[in-house]
């Protein structure tokens, strides 16, 4: 089941957040199987980021009072050139990635991004409805710690975004396999309205720290196969069986790819008609494939005729002949 569970720790600072993509990231992954038209399959590294980055992405979406995407991006110089997650309000996430060369079965995230260093992590959000002359906001930090060290896991990277960005103490477990990508993030409240959240007593600094490093290391005792294959109960129980857990409905992700025919046929009107129909010479149509889906969208000569035709040049359709 696809389900992402938020959580209070009564009377402490301090929240929690517990995702499992199954069915959705199941859907995800066939999309890119040839045998369902797919683009092919990614390198079992790259799929495991990409599950991570999924979990994640949705996590971040859903801490957040946001009305537009949340997109979160890595790029370098290895051979994975960039990977991307688009998470939306509603939980719709989609995921792709661009490889060039070949990716070493064991590759962690320096081997994969950051080989010489320019790895990079960008979170982006873009509003729904964008004001007149702004611009989504973005925050980029390097693949390495502030001592300059590769960081080789994603929630390393994003706990330590949180840290300098945010400045929010956050404590992330991310895993991905073919069957499941999952991911639990426990996270510090901020000082400002702790009296209001949960009967959070408003504790000196040194306790709040106190609470969220105890909490932090409980989590940190989950395992990787324990994330992947124990139900949220369970791991809940197993973790804070000694806590008061305030727990809210959960929320349901879902994969869900925003392309369509009429964007495609738009993209075909930007590239325009001589380079649409040397595509027609070459290939006898324009075909288009979304990276996220796998989707391929087909325009034959017809179409292309129809698509560059202004609409009071075209001859009427059936239904308006009287």
């Amino acid at each position: 089941m696809d389900e992402l569970h938020k959580f209070l720790f009564e009377g402490l600072p301090v929240r929690g957040m517990l995702v499992r993509l199954g069915e959705s990231w199941r859907e995800l992954l066939r999309r890119r199987d040839p045998a369902h038209g797919g683009m092919g399959a990614f390198a079992p590294p790259v799929r495991a980021l990409l599950g991570e980055m999924a979990a994640a992405g949705t996590l971040m979406q859903s801490n957040i009072k946001f009305d537009g995407a949340l997109v979160l991006q890595m790029h370098g110089d290895g051979p994975l050139r960039l990977a991307v997650v688009e998470v939306q309000p509603d939980l719709a996430f989609r995921a792709t990635a661009k490889v060039e060369g070949d990716v070493p079965p064991d590759a962690r995230l320096e081997a994969l991004l950051d080989v010489h260093g320019r790895g990079r992590c960008a979170i982006t959000l873009d509003p729904k409805r964008r004001l007149p002359g702004q611009q989504p906001y973005q925050g980029v930090v390097p693949l390495r710690d502030d001592d300059g060290e590769p960081l080789q896991q994603l929630a390393q990277v994003l706990e330590h975004y949180m840290r300098r960005s945010e400045q929010l103490d956050t404590r992330l477990l991310l895993a991905a396999d073919d069957r499941v990508a999952a991911g639990l993030l426990i996270q510090r409240l901020p000082a400002q309205g702790e009296g209001n959240l949960a009967g959070a007593r408003r504790d000196d600094g040194a306790g709040d720290d106190e609470h969220f490093n105890r909490i932090a290391h409980l989590a940190a005792t989950l395992t990787r196969d324990e994330l992947l294959s124990l139900d949220v109960p369970t791991i809940l129980r197993r973790l804070f069986w000694e806590e008061t857990l305030r727990r809210f409905e959960p929320l349901r992700p879902r994969f869900a790819c925003t392309c369509s025919r009429e964007r495609v046929a738009r993209m075909l009107l930007g590239l325009g008609r001589t380079e649409v129909d040397d595509l027609l010479a070459e290939r006898g149509e324009a075909e288009v494939g979304c990276d996220f889906c796998g989707r391929h969208y087909r325009f034959d000569a017809v179409d292309v005729g129809e698509l560059f035709t202004p609409p009071a040049d075209q001859p009427p359709t059936s239904a308006s002949v009287q």
